[in-house]
C-alpha cells in the first residue's frame, strides 16, 4: 500500500494561513472596498462569494466519507461510544468553561471594546471571542483527522467509522448545542440562521458528497475515485478555506494590527482545551477501557482536533465576516496543524502504555 503523507497544503497550513492574514490585512489597507463589495453581494443576508468558498471547503471532506462503514461500527462498540461521549458530552462544555475562565475572566480586561454583529446588535468583544471558541468546541474534526489517525499508525477503518458517525450526529446536535452555549454566554442566537447554516454548510455538502461519490464510483470505479478524483480534489478544500480567510482578514486586519496580543489570548484556552481533551481520551478513558493503541490513538485525536471549516462557516453566517467570533475560529486554524502533529508524535512515542500484558507480568 502506498504510504500517505500530508500534502504541501496540509503540511504547511499554518504558513498559508499566516500568508493569508498578511494578504488580507494588506488588501484591507490598500483597497478596503473590494471585500466589502463582495460581501454585499448577498441573498437573504448570505454572501454568495463566501457561500461558494464555504461549500467548497466542505464538499471535498464529505465526498471522502464511506457511510457504509457506519453499519460495521457494531463490531467495535467501545471506541465508537467513547468518541461520541467525548465529542458530545464533554468537549462542548469543557471548551465553554475553559474559554470563559480565560477570555471572560482572566483576560477580560485585555480584550476591551464592543462590536456590531450582522444582526445589528452590539456585544462586548470578549463574548464574541468566546462564541467563536464555542463553535470550535462543538465541531469534532471529520476531515484531517483521517490523516492524523493514519500518521499515528492507528486503525484507519475505525477512524473512518467515527468520522462518518460524527458527521451524521453533527447534523442534529451542532445547532442545539451551539444555541444552548451561546445563550449561556449571553450572545444573541438567531435560531433560524443557526439551523440554516448547518443545513447549507453541513447537510448540503454531505448530500452532494454522498450522491456524487456513488455516481463516480459506479461509472469510474473505486480505484479511479481514490487515485485520480481525490488527488485532484484534496487541495480544493484548503484553497477555499484560504480564500475565505483573505476576505475575513480584510475586515479584521485593523483589529489585529492594533491588538496583536488578541491572537495569543484566544490561542491559550484553545491550546489548553486541546491538550485536556486529548489527555482525557488517550491517557484516561482509553486505558480504563483497555483499548488497543490502534483504537486509542484515533479516539483521542478526533476529540482533540476541531472541524474549523464548519466553525468558520457558522461564525461568518451567524455573526458576520468581521466578527470576533469569526476571528476566534481562525485562531483555531493557526494552532491546529502544528499541535496535532505534535500529538501524533506523542502517540507514537507512548504506544507501549497500551501493552497491558506487560503490566500484568
Amino acid at each position: 500500500m502506498q504510504e500517505r503523507r500530508l500534502s504541501i497544503f496540509e503540511k504547511y497550513l499554518t504558513v498559508w494561513v499566516l500568508l493569508c492574514i498578511t494578504a488580507g490585512i494588506a488588501i484591507g489597507k490598500v483597497a478596503p472596498g473590494i471585500a466589502t463589495a463582495l460581501n454585499d453581494y448577498s441573498i437573504y443576508q448570505v454572501s454568495m462569494p463566501i457561500a461558494v468558498c464555504l461549500f467548497f471547503m466542505m464538499y471535498p471532506i464529505m465526498v471522502k466519507i464511506d457511510f457504509s462503514q457506519v453499519l460495521r461500527s457494531a463490531k467495535t462498540p467501545k471506541p465508537v461510544m467513547l468518541t461520541l461521549f467525548i465529542n458530545w458530552a464533554i468537549k462542548p462544555f469543557s471548551m465553554f468553561a475553559i474559554s470563559y475562565f480565560f477570555l471572560g475572566y482572566l483576560f477580560r480586561d485585555l480584550l476591551p471594546g464592543t462590536e456590531i454583529l450582522a444582526n445589528g446588535e452590539e456585544v462586548e468583544l470578549w463574548r464574541s471571542y468566546i462564541a467563536g471558541t464555542i463553535l470550535l468546541g462543538i465541531a469534532p474534526c471529520t476531515a484531517m483527522v483521517l490523516m492524523w489517525g493514519h500518521l499515528s499508525k492507528g486503525n484507519d477503518g475505525l477512524t473512518l467509522v467515527m468520522v462518518a458517525i460524527n458527521s451524521l450526529i453533527m447534523l442534529f446536535l451542532y445547532g442545539p448545542l451551539g444555541g444552548l452555549l451561546l445563550n449561556v454566554n449571553s450572545m444573541p442566537v438567531p435560531w433560524q440562521t443557526m439551523f440554516l447554516s448547518v443545513s447549507i454548510y453541513v447537510a448540503l455538502p454531505l448530500v452532494a458528497g454522498y450522491f456524487s461519490r456513488k455516481f463516480i464510483i459506479k461509472h469510474k470505479g473505486i480505484t479511479w475515485f481514490n487515485e485520480r478524483f481525490l488527488h485532484w480534489l484534496t487541495p480544493v478544500s484548503i484553497v477555499a478555506l484560504l480564500a475565505t480567510l483573505i476576505l475575513l482578514f480584510t475586515f479584521k486586519g485593523e483589529v489585529i494590527v492594533n491588538n496583536p496580543l488578541t491572537i495569543l489570548w484566544i490561542a491559550i484556552p484553545l491550546l489548553i482545551q486541546t491538550l485536556f481533551i486529548f489527555s482525557l481520551g488517550y491517557f484516561v478513558f482509553s486505558r480504563w477501557l483497555k483499548l488497543s493503541y490502534q483504537d486509542a490513538a484515533p479516539v483521542a485525536l478526533i476529540g482533540a482536533s476541531n472541524h474549523f471549516e464548519v466553525a468558520i462557516a457558522t461564525a461568518v453566517i451567524l455573526f458576520g465576516l468581521s466578527s470576533g467570533a469569526a476571528l476566534a475560529t481562525v485562531v483555531g486554524v493557526l494552532i491546529e496543524v502544528p499541535l496535532m502533529l505534535m500529538l501524533v508524535s506523542l502517540c507514537k512515542r507512548t504506544r507501549h502504555i497500551f501493552n497491558y500484558k506487560q503490566e500484568i507480568e
